[in-house]
């Protein structure tokens, strides 16, 4: 009497009975997609035409053939995705005679995309590589994803775009130092991994991911940078090596033969 409403990622089963049990000699029973008559699942001379059916509903639509005997021909449509919403019709071919009807599916949109980040802040060294947390919890599969931007939101910079399955940054000051983990993003993963961490790099950055005409993002906090232990140790040598050049020009002005005796502790006179 109304449509069934279930979200993403479900199952749903798309009610067909009749009021008369009928003969299986001659049977035909069609569930289609109307608009675009897409073929969901045919039920032919006893049996389900899987070759038959759309390759969308390969593995997603079942039939229940144990329950022809109590006249029930309705359909499981498993895996719910966006692109399923719509009408279905159920058609019944018995012999000479011939019944259908009508089910609609609504895809529930309710917290169907959900982006979340990292709960705390991270804090990273100068020089280290670090990687900010990204990840969608949703059933859209890796296909649907239309677009994920990182951005550095306090300075509304374009940190990476990723659209039609590539990612690149157009910004002089990430190019070859971000990179997204191309294995994991059909897991539903677009973790950023900033490279070569610099000092003006500290602030706030946004995952925004679009998908299926909706969106949805979460932000991570890159805290107050230091200097790695690596660097402190090369500017101690620094620093030691500039000591030690100053001390050997100092020893070396003081014993050149056209200056002054240098003179340490008790004063001297050199005629």
């Amino acid at each position: 009497s109304g449509p069934l409403v279930a979200p993403l990622g479900s199952s749903v089963v798309l009610p067909c009975s009749v009021d008369e049990l009928l003969s299986v000699e001659g049977l035909e029973v069609e569930w289609r997609k109307t608009g675009s008559e897409t073929l969901v699942h045919l039920y032919q001379d006893g049996e389900s035409r899987a070759e038959a059916q759309q390759q969308d509903y390969h593995n997603r639509a079942h039939f229940f053939t144990e329950e022809i005997q109590h006249k029930n021909f309705s359909l499981r449509l498993d895996d719910l995705r966006a692109e399923d919403e719509g009408l279905y019709k159920c058609t019944v071919y018995s012999q000479q005679e011939s019944g259908e009807t009508v089910v609609q599916i609504k895809v529930d949109n309710v917290e169907r995309l959900l982006v979340s980040g990292s709960s705390r802040s991270i804090s990273a060294s100068v020089g280290e590589d670090v990687t900010l947390n990204c990840s969608v919890d949703s059933h859209i599969p890796p296909e649907d994803f239309e677009e994920v931007s990182w951005k550095k939101i306090d300075e509304d910079i374009q940190v990476l775009l990723y659209q039609n399955n590539e990612a690149h940054s157009s910004n002089e000051r990430y190019i070859d130092r971000v990179e997204l983990f191309t294995a994991e993003i059909p897991k539903g993963n677009f973790s950023l991994r900033l490279k070569s961490i610099r000092t003006e790099d500290k602030g706030v950055y946004m995952c925004e991911v679009f998908a299926g005409g909706l969106s949805a993002n979460a932000t991570v906090v890159l805290e107050q940078l230091g200097f790695s232990a690596s660097h402190i140790m090369v500017l101690i040598l620094c620093i030691s090596a500039s000591g030690s050049a100053l001390l050997l020009c100092c020893l070396i002005y003081c014993r050149s033969p056209t200056k002054g005796m240098c003179i340490t502790g008790k004063y001297s006179y050199q005629p």
